[in-house]
């Protein structure tokens, strides 16, 4: 770490330790740090407004003992306070937290900064389909830890062809051709779309109702949460 390395940063997870400090897991766009905030519980500290959950952050951290830096500023960059007035989507975006700060020891890739923040530009907007936010997250997050899932191929190795239908294939993590299989031609596109396509594009895609939930399902099955 440099002396004083300044970026963006999102919380993953805050300890209280001692008296008044806390030690923070933050997700910055060169990868996990680990920092203490001292004295950050105190009534007057200038670092407890600039490291929320749910919030984009610009934290400058100095080199500390070992790999735990010192946090020496904070402030908020956006705050995404519509997340918190919705039950499911604030349960979500914990979810994903968790998952990401699992996922990030292994893997220190600056997608895992932009997943985060793009999830919680989408949470954040009521209007756009919770399922659909969901799904393109499971998708994501699947392909960043390394089992991107094939829409353009089915287990067998065969193209995909757009009159058939298919299931997906626990076992074979795929899509398998299936004569009573749910996912028609209108699910393989929307399934590619999100696996390509940033949020804020899919969010201005209309009439999803009838075959989203089949997508998020596959979507969930895939990413194995």
């Amino acid at each position: 770490m440099k002396n004083n390395n300044k970026t963006s940063a999102i919380v993953l997870r805050r300890t209280n330790y001692g008296e008044a400090d806390r030690i923070l897991q933050l997700l910055t766009p060169e990868g996990r740090v680990n920092a203490i905030a001292k004295g950050v519980r105190k009534e007057k500290s200038r670092l407890a407004g600039g490291i929320e959950l749910f919030s984009i952050c610009e934290v400058s951290i100095s080199k500390g003992r070992g790999e735990l830096g010192v946090l020496t500023s904070a402030r908020l960059t956006h705050f995404f306070s519509h997340i918190m007035e919705d039950y499911d989507r604030m349960q979500f975006a914990y979810s994903a937290i968790k998952l990401i700060s699992i996922a990030s020891e292994s893997t220190d890739a600056s997608d895992w900064f932009d997943l985060l923040s793009e999830l919680f530009v989408g949470l954040d907007k009521n209007s756009v389909n919770f399922e659909l936010i969901e799904s393109w997250f499971y998708l994501h997050y699947a392909a960043l830890t390394g089992y991107e899932l094939s829409l353009w191929k089915d287990c067998e190795g065969n193209e995909i062809v757009e009159d058939f239908k298919y299931q997906y294939d626990n076992n074979e993590k795929g899509l398998r051709l299936s004569e009573t299989g749910e996912l028609t031609s209108g699910h393989v596109k929307l399934l590619r779309l999100m696996a390509t396509k940033p949020l804020k594009t899919l969010s201005q895609i209309g009439g999803i109702e009838p075959i989203i939930k089949e997508c998020l399902f596959v979507a969930r099955q895939h990413a194995a949460v």
